[in-house]
């Protein structure tokens, strides 16, 4: 295998540090509990630690909003910890790979702090600074985090774009001296000893020149920011230069967070040709909607449809195969837990249920993401009361829609966020049957899942049948396999609405994956009486017959 192609045969363990293990009792996960926690992902076997931001920050978005790159978050630790959790990670044989978000900055950085002082500031064209028209924004994008993307400063009397948060100011990457302080700031980790980066929300840098109106329906408010801005016109140019002054000088891994990309856009950034990034989160697959309010839509509650998701992977599956590479994942810190979201996370069923996910997933060609829990099949934490509540984008939404626009009520909102809120996936790491489920001895930072006496990692590690032995199964697979792999990919019977069935083939030998999506017994003949049973997630194989939520994989050489 190439040197430069090591993540192709690697699966990456997503660790969002505030809620993964905290060492000093104060509530809140850091880099040495984090580092006490190695040898547990070692186990799993994972080769590639995905961080979320662990930078300093004033924690408007849980991190996401940096005031200093080069700085450790001191509830996270100091950069003593960091080098001591970096030394340990690679005497283990893992690598770490971190989150860059230079689409945006903290308004607390101290280059937004210059740009707003007067507009001859040397920094103020660090940002993205625009006169008021006709006494309003500048134009009707609207923010992903609801409301306008436009804030309107006293001081300088015009306002500054942030396509997120009113504390996130958007970076003017038509400006070469912010691409040059990102580059040095990268430099900066890789010449710590770091892996490679997970780029968020990479592909809305380039901006549309003029910043022009976005198309909206007459009934809503503002623009879909996202169709307006997403994969710019400077875009590849960014990210080759990024890739020809930086990247191309180190042994690394890289991924960029794209949202409403298509596989076409995702071929051009992570083209074999392209000299740009190795792969791209997509969105598809986890923006089906059953409600066809566009804004409702992302929260509402309604079952994803079988045929419908089966589509969005295979898509890409096929239309990347040999061009580009994928990455794989059903959940993060910012979707709702995978079993309860695409399984069913009923006592009785979940078992089952998060082992045909992982099985599902795992089998595609692709790098796997594993996030924090999956592992265990931890679950949503459904919540019922708004107090519960922590991330900014759901409160921001419950506002918006109950009430100052009031097209939703109450208790409606309430349910569509306990389905689909990035808090399901916040809910600290659940270690063992312990007070606080082993994650610390102090107040939590956020209210634990209940259900930890059930589902905790200690019980999981010394049974042979539990959702991490399995995964550890998956992932020995999948390092032992070429088929896994780069086999090529197709769909069978796309137009099953509870049977998800696939080959892979490479080099003479096939895979056949057969997930059952439903808790019903099915029968299904796709000739897998004459392959070898490879991994399933039953003690036995009844061939034809798929028991509730059973997935099996077949080869046949």
């Amino acid at each position: 295998m190439a040197k430069s192609d090591w993540w192709k045969k690697s699966v990456v363990y997503q660790v969002y540090p505030r809620s993964y293990q905290d060492s000093n009792n104060d509530g809140i996960g850091d880099l040495p509990g984090l580092t006490s926690r190695l040898a547990y992902i070692k186990d799993l076997g994972a080769d590639v630690i995905w961080l979320n931001p662990i930078y300093k920050s004033p924690d408007k978005d849980n991190g996401y909003d940096i005031s200093d790159y080069r700085s450790i978050q001191p509830e996270y630790g100091t950069m003593d910890d960091f080098d001591q959790m970096l030394q340990r990670a690679h005497s283990l044989g893992l690598k770490i790979m971190m989150d860059l978000v230079v689409n945006h900055t903290s308004d607390q950085n101290k280059w937004f702090q210059e740009s707003k002082k007067s507009k001859d500031n040397p920094y103020r064209d660090y940002y993205v600074w625009r006169d008021p028209v006709d006494g309003h924004e500048p134009n009707n994008w609207g923010s992903y985090f609801n409301g306008s993307t436009w804030k309107f400063d006293e001081t300088t009397g015009q306002y500054y774009l942030h396509l997120f948060a009113e504390g996130q100011p958007d970076l003017n990457w038509e400006n070469p001296k912010v691409r040059d302080e990102v580059w040095s700031i990268m430099r900066f980790w890789l010449d710590k000893g770091v892996d490679g980066f997970r780029m968020d929300v990479i592909n809305l840098i380039s901006k549309p020149q003029g910043l022009p109106d976005g198309q909206k329906a007459p009934d809503e408010k503002y623009a879909d920011v996202g169709k307006v801005v997403a994969d710019g016109p400077r875009l590849n140019e960014f990210l080759q230069e990024m890739n020809q002054k930086v990247l191309s000088k180190y042994d690394v891994m890289t991924v960029g967070e794209m949202p409403d990309s298509t596989p076409e856009d995702a071929i051009k950034y992570t083209g074999l040709d392209s000299h740009e990034l190795n792969m791209v989160f997509q969105f598809d697959h986890v923006t089906l909607s059953g409600n066809p309010d566009k804004r409702l839509g992302k929260w509402y509650d309604k079952p994803i449809k079988l045929v419908e998701l089966k589509k969005s992977l295979s898509t890409w599956e096929n239309e990347l195969d040999g061009k580009g590479w994928n990455s794989l994942y059903w959940n993060n810190h910012d979707q709702p837990r995978a079993v309860s979201r695409f399984g069913n996370d009923d006592p009785k069923y979940r078992d089952k249920a998060a082992k045909m996910l992982g099985t599902t997933l795992h089998m595609m060609q692709g790098t796997p993401y594993v996030y924090e829990g999956e592992e265990l099949g931890m679950t949503n934490v459904h919540y019922s009361k708004l107090s519960q509540f922590e991330d900014l984008e759901s409160l921001n939404a419950y506002h918006e829609f109950v009430d100052d626009e009031k097209i939703v009520d109450k208790d409606s909102m309430l349910k569509y966020l306990s389905y689909k809120s990035r808090d399901n996936a916040r809910t600290p790491m659940q270690w063992d049957k312990t007070k606080n489920a082993g994650f610390t001895s102090g107040k939590p930072w956020f209210e634990l899942n209940p259900n930890y006496q059930a589902i905790n990692a200690r019980d999981q590690i010394e049974d042979s049948n539990s959702v991490f032995s399995y995964y550890k199964k998956l992932i020995e697979l999948r390092h032992k396999s070429d088929l896994i792999v780069y086999g090529d990919y197709e769909l069978l019977d796309p137009e099953d609405e509870e049977v998800f069935a696939y080959k892979r083939r490479y080099n003479g030998e096939t895979l056949l994956v057969i997930s059952n999506f439903t808790a019903k017994e099915l029968t299904r003949d796709y000739g897998q009486k004459d392959g070898q049973l490879l991994i399933g997630n039953y003690d036995d194989d009844k061939n034809m017959n798929l028991r509730p939520y059973e997935s099996k994989v077949y080869l046949f050489r």
